[in-house]
């Protein structure tokens, strides 16, 4: 994955000026900077989701932007989760599951269980607590096994059980070679989890070591 030369303005402010890197199989990447500081605008660039003013986000060659497709490859959590109220938790990645077919029910099973979420699966998501959804958009990120992950803020109002968990998850995806990209407020976080961590401030983005 390449990000070259991102640029996002709106009503005449910069969000994000002139940001680029590159991401080989197996990086894996933090984010971490404060409330709107651009971070979540480059996330759903990345995915597809949002064009730049100028600038390009490359998988393989191909700007899936520039095509208006979403990325085939990617799966993301942006800011809040959100479901279907009425659905259990299992309900809802079944659903998911169903647009592409790549996954089968014991899959799906699997992949609630990867984030402590198993006891909970036929539970109804308008019952969810915080925790709770927050692991439901994790689980549907990972169950297809994509090779780009993308998590904007995962941890809010998980459990420290579960974190572990979760890190153990994405550590074993980073060495079968998958692209894991983590977005968060503090750099405790991140700090464990990732290989290089760039932060952002007024709209630039440059390496935490900085």
């Amino acid at each position: 994955m390449i990000v070259n030369n991102i640029k996002v303005e709106f009503n005449g402010s910069i969000i994000l000026d002139n940001v680029s890197f590159k991401l080989n199989t197996g990086d894996k990447l933090g984010l971490v900077g404060k409330n709107g500081s651009g971070k979540s605008v480059l996330l759903k660039i990345m995915c597809g989701l949002y064009a730049p003013t100028s600038g390009e986000v490359l998988y393989d060659g191909v700007n899936y932007n520039m095509e208006n497709k979403f990325v085939p490859s990617v799966r993301a959590l942006i800011e809040k989760p959100n479901f279907f109220p009425n659905l259990s938790g299992y309900e809802n990645l079944k659903l998911l599951s169903e647009i592409q077919n790549k996954i089968t029910d014991k899959e799906i099973n699997e992949t609630l269980e990867s984030v402590n979420l198993i006891n909970e699966k036929d539970k109804k998501y308008s019952n969810y607590s915080l925790g709770m959804k927050q692991k439901l958009g994790v689980a549907q990120a990972l169950m297809e096994d994509p090779e780009v992950i993308i998590l904007d803020e995962p941890f809010n109002g998980i459990e420290n059980a579960s974190v572990e968990k979760i890190i153990d998850v994405l550590k074993k995806k980073k060495s079968e070679g998958k692209i894991i990209i983590v977005a968060s407020h503090y750099m405790e976080e991140l700090s464990n989890l990732c290989d290089k961590i760039y932060s952002f401030d007024m709209g630039e983005v440059s390496n935490y070591e900085d």
